[in-house]
Parts: structure tokens; C-alpha cells; sequence
């Protein structure tokens, strides 16, 4: 996923269909300058992981 695309989702109230590892995912911050982003599963918000960008994918 692109940083660009990265930061409009974690910024839009609208929740996107983003998927690392096949689960589904809420993107609470990118860190940009180290193409980073801090994650967590839908269902399990305590358990955040920070993951690369590239590592991401968004479904349609």
C-alpha cells in the first residue's frame, strides 16, 4: 500500500477493507518517514503491531 493511500484511511472516518496476514485490520497511524504503519486486528484492539506499508493490502 502506498503512504498516500495509507494516510487518507487512517484519517477517514469511513472504516476502509484493509487486510494484513488475510485479517482485517484498523490503521491507527503511519509513520511515513519510515513507510510504517501502527495496526491492529478488527477484533482484537489490543494488540497492536507496527508493520510496513508494503505488508498491507486493501480489498474493493
Amino acid at each position: 500500500m502506498n503512504k498516500q493511500r495509507a494516510q487518507e484511511i487512517a484519517s477517514s472516518p469511513v472504516m476502509a477493507h484493509v487486510t494484513f496476514n488475510n485479517q482485517p485490520i484498523y490503521i491507527q497511524h503511519v509513520d511515513e518517514s519510515n513507510a510504517t504503519a501502527r495496526i491492529y486486528p478488527i477484533d482484537q484492539p489490543e494488540n497492536e503491531l507496527e508493520v510496513s506499508l508494503n505488508e498491507l493490502r486493501e480489498m474493493h
